[in-house]
């Protein structure tokens, strides 16, 4: 045990819960705590995009991929940055016409209500799955640090995360995503100099011995039709295309993030928000790739195997050879990352919750209900509170799974292509209507589980296959149903 090291977590995870949790004096109505009042800043939202995009996976995976590949990752971000142009010339002028709390009541615009619940439904299932393998990625690293148990690690942090989010709503997952982006990078920079130190001969030998092993190969063009292509989950054309996919889906109909951009006080400003995003991703994501080289190196020279599970190299790397002090300020960092993740989710998950299926069950049953905000508000924190519970639970199947970061992915591409499809029929056609819609949706689903299951296709092909799936289907079927346009 290191106890200058665990004071400074002790001391970091005290802080931001305080921190956050002090926002509750400015949760008055269901505006303020799903969408920060729509006061905040556009370079905090960037800043929380930034949080809620990486997460946990990304600090201690990319590291993993790096160290055993290369840096063709990076062609991912490529298509990061296609996908935002595409969001703020189709989506963002959409959301922003009248007052929007999910990306779902777009839909229920468009198309009708049962559409709204059945894509809300699908995000509720999407991000469940996919935060509770996060949540997983999270107690890795306090399992590491406390030497406790999976479950034991997974409860602590989701508790002290519930307890700000529930208390600061939108404003506290903001504010406190900007504040731990910073330090979580900023602890990245420290760790990249540290481990540069403590490598004999100093980065000329990093460069010689990573360029004998083709490590800085970033790009990868071949293409082909071929089985073998379409199995490669890092090439040019998978990143480009994928990537754009993959990001148009996460940030222009999840609600993870789709919630940051309406918070935001105008279109102009949101936009700004997401394009200045995509610096600090490509920042990030190669400062990570960058360390994950450097401790290849470290253990080429060292001779040693390995650690495993392959997503500890980094952090057990952290915890046992910086020097005290610096390596609690790393390990808070890489919390901080998965803190802000898991508050956004559980803001999320909630907002949909009594924003797309519990507030207009009881408006129904009783219509003078609309202007209690009192009431709602108690709802929606509830609401956190049972996600939270939730996703302890999922966190806890999630020990089973392999590379955290890939499965994550993984799990979200699976369901992102149905999503995106069913938005594209709404955004891009009017002949298409509800009952078209959500066939289409289900047709891309039952596609992409049995391509996960049934195939050898990468992760970053899903969400085109699946959105070209669902649109495609959506089309034709409207053809032979002719449903009256509404």
């Amino acid at each position: 045990m290191h106890l200058l090291d665990l004071v400074t977590i002790a001391v970091y995870l005290i802080a931001i819960t305080w921190f956050g949790a002090h926002f509750r004096k400015s949760q008055r109505n269901l505006k303020d705590y799903f969408l920060g009042g729509r006061n905040a800043p556009w370079w905090a939202i960037a800043l929380s995009i930034v949080s809620a995009e990486t997460s946990t996976l990304t600090v201690i995976g990319t590291p993993a991929i790096s160290f055993s590949g290369n840096f063709q990752f990076l062609q991912l971000v490529l298509g990061y940055l296609l996908a935002r142009i595409v969001i703020s010339a189709l989506f963002l002028p959409q959301y922003f016409r009248g007052e929007m709390f999910t990306a779902y009541e777009l839909m229920r615009r468009r198309f009708g209500e049962r559409i709204r619940r059945l894509t809300a439904g699908t995000f509720l299932v999407l991000r469940a799955l996919a935060e509770g393998v996060r949540v997983f990625a999270l107690s890795i690293v306090i399992s590491i640090v406390l030497g406790t148990g999976e479950v034991v690690s997974i409860l602590v942090i989701v508790c002290l995360t519930l307890f700000y989010t529930f208390e600061g709503g939108m404003t506290a997952v903001i504010w406190t995503d900007a504040v731990q982006m910073v330090l979580y990078v900023g602890g990245a920079i420290l760790s990249f100099l540290v481990i540069l130190h403590q490598i004999p001969g100093g980065w000329p030998h990093v460069t010689a011995l990573a360029g004998a092993a083709h490590k800085f190969q970033m790009f990868d063009f071949r293409f082909a039709w071929t089985p073998e292509f379409f199995s490669r989950s890092y090439s040019f054309w998978a990143g480009l295309i994928g990537g754009c996919f993959l990001t148009t889906a996460s940030h222009g109909t999840e609600q993870l993030l789709v919630q940051r951009l309406l918070s935001a006080k105008t279109e102009q400003q949101s936009r700004a928000a997401l394009l200045s995003s995509w610096v600090v991703i490509f920042f990030q994501f190669g400062l990570f790739l960058f360390i994950g080289l450097l401790l290849f190196v470290h253990y080429f020279d060292s001779g040693l195997p390995a650690p495993q599970p392959p997503d500890s190299i980094y952090p057990r790397f952290v915890w046992n050879n910086l020097p005290a002090g610096a390596a609690g300020l790393v390990i808070a960092a890489i919390l901080a990352a998965g803190m802000s993740n898991l508050s956004a989710a559980l803001n999320a998950l909630a907002s949909t919750m009594v924003m797309d299926f519990y507030k207009p069950m009881a408006m129904r049953r009783n219509p003078e209900q609309q202007a209690d905000d009192a009431y709602f508000l108690r709802i929606a924190r509830w609401a956190t509170v049972a996600w939270g519970v939730i996703l302890f639970f999922v966190g806890l199947v999630a020990r089973h799974v392999g590379s955290v970061l890939e499965a994550g992915l993984t799990v979200a591409s699976i369901l992102y292509g149905s999503l995106l499809g069913v938005f594209l029929l709404g955004l891009l056609t009017r002949r298409v209507q509800q009952t078209s819609a959500m066939i289409a949706m289900m047709v891309g689903l039952l596609l992409m589980i049995y391509v996960n299951f049934e195939t050898r296709i990468a992760f970053t092909w899903y969400v085109v296959i699946g959105t070209a799936a669902t649109f495609s289907t959506g089309y034709v079927v409207s053809l032979f149903l002719k449903e009256r346009r509404t």
